[in-house]
């Protein structure tokens, strides 16, 4: 897929992959041999169906290719750029035990792009366009708490289904992990916009600033007559090294960091003032897509980088894309290391002591166990440090809902096949139950409980 130039891109926050053009994305979808049994729809969580899509594209019917996507996934346009396909649909495809599989992704993403382009859709807003958005038929009133992946995918199939859904976000703006963590030249703010406008078009009333726990309690839901609820708050607290110096100035979560630049647009300085402070030399702890995001948002607000990872390359659970994308922006990498203590001068970090590691035996990820390698400890000077080592589901909503089963670290209990927890009328799904995941993932959890919701009331 064309990109922007490595040199070019360090220096904006403009999206780094162009998108295929008509001409490639016919090519590409010609390529598929439209298997009788294709095994890349039972790789898509949101089981969308992908040999229509493709089909369609290669007839050049974008249009219809855009609704076929849409059948089944509320979010296509976010799917297509951040979606980890080459682990899902894409593994799958007949195409890869020889070859490049199918582009699955890309296709999808052009699909969503040639919509929102479309002169058929000059806004994203039904309302704007003077038509009406479908009829909740049933009458039946549904709450959705948080609106990331998750929740956007459930209160979508349920307003779908006919349901009076109402969605509450606890920020001032919507998508959740999508508007607060995902940086803009990885998933354009306007694209996140774009698909929350067609969840509001299905008749899904969105309220922002609405901390359910706080603002309104779950009883008080119950009340106003919701006649079930599914929870999708997410994976809001951090996770820390729990070293020495950890919390001298200069030391940033991820998740403060990317809201910082990502939700108070700190990327648009000095047109937003808002308080990101980031010197000359930063390092990031890390090795997942949260740290390669961080990092390269580092690199473009004017910082020389550097990723700090316990393990090899080979155990990154970051993309392959993102880190090959990091690397070609000019951010360094410190493998087999790791952080011992942090030192400071006038309460500001100043230099970070780190450890060789070496790789042990495998632990219960699968990956083998960094060991620390006596005696090898050394100092790096470091302005900035940027923790990208995981989050632990919110606690804030758990904790007030008495009788909801939590697990010993955070998560929320649910029966994998449904998202029902210990109270039957509540249901769960994405980071705030599997922990820090993947979009597709909490999508695909969202989904199956909104179905699990309809049986439930019916």
């Amino acid at each position: 897929m064309p990109q922007q130039d490595p040199k070019a891109r360090a220096k904006n926050f403009e999206e780094v992959a162009l998108g295929y053009t008509e001409e490639q994305a016919i090519a590409e979808a010609k390529r598929c041999i439209q298997c009788k049994k294709p095994s890349c729809v039972a790789g898509c969580p949101v089981e969308i169906d992908i040999p229509a899509f493709i089909a369609l594209i290669a007839d050049g019917k974008f249009e219809a290719a855009a609704a076929k996507l849409k059948e089944t996934n509320n979010l296509p346009a976010i799917c297509g750029r951040v979606c980890p396909q080459e682990d899902q649909c894409e593994k799958v495809c007949v195409f890869a035990k020889k070859n490049d599989p199918i582009a699955i992704g890309r296709l999808e993403r052009f699909a969503a792009d040639y919509e929102i382009a479309s002169p058929l859709h000059p806004s994203p807003s039904l309302m704007e366009r003077g038509m009406n958005p479908p009829k909740a038929e049933k009458g039946v009133r549904i709450a959705i708490v948080g609106s990331g992946p998750a929740g956007l995918t459930c209160a979508g199939d349920l307003a779908k289904m006919g349901y009076q859904v109402t969605m509450f976000e606890s920020l001032h703006q919507t998508g959740g992990v999508l508007s607060y963590g995902i940086p803009e030249f990885r998933l354009p703010k306007r694209i996140v916009q774009f698909e929350v406008d067609g969840i509001r078009d299905l008749g899904v009333n969105i309220q922002v600033n609405a901390l359910i726990g706080r603002t309104l309690t779950i009883d008080e839901l119950l009340k106003q007559g919701y006649k079930a609820i599914f929870i999708g708050v997410g994976a809001g607290l951090p996770q820390f090294l729990k070293v020495p110096g950890e919390n001298l100035g200069g030391v940033y979560s991820a998740n403060e960091f990317l809201t910082r630049v990502n939700l108070m647009k700190a990327y648009l300085f000095p047109e937003f003032l808002t308080p990101v402070k980031v010197g000359k030399r930063t390092i990031v702890v890390g090795g997942g897509n949260v740290a390669m995001d961080a990092a390269r948002c580092a690199l473009r607000i004017g910082s020389d980088v550097t990723i700090v990872y316990r393990r090899s390359e080979e155990e990154m659970p970051a993309r392959d894309e993102e880190i090959e994308n990091a690397r070609a922006e000019g951010i360094k990498f410190k493998l087999l290391t790791n952080p011992t203590r942090m030192l400071g001068k006038d309460g500001w970090v100043s230099q970070m002591e780190v450890i060789k590691m070496k790789l042990g035996d495998p632990d219960e990820s699968g990956r083998r166990r960094p060991v620390p390698v006596k005696g090898s400890e050394y100092l790096i000077d470091v302005n900035t440090v940027i923790v990208a080592i995981g989050n632990s589901p919110n606690p804030l909503l758990p904790r007030e809902i008495k009788d909801l089963k939590v697990e010993k670290w955070g998560g929320v209990v649910v029966d994998p096949k449904t998202g029902q927890t210990s109270i039957p009328y509540i249901f769960a799904g994405g980071d705030i139950v599997s922990g820090a995941a993947t979009v597709i993932e909490a999508m695909g959890m969202g989904k199956r409980a909104a179905r699990a919701i309809q049986k439930f009331l019916s």
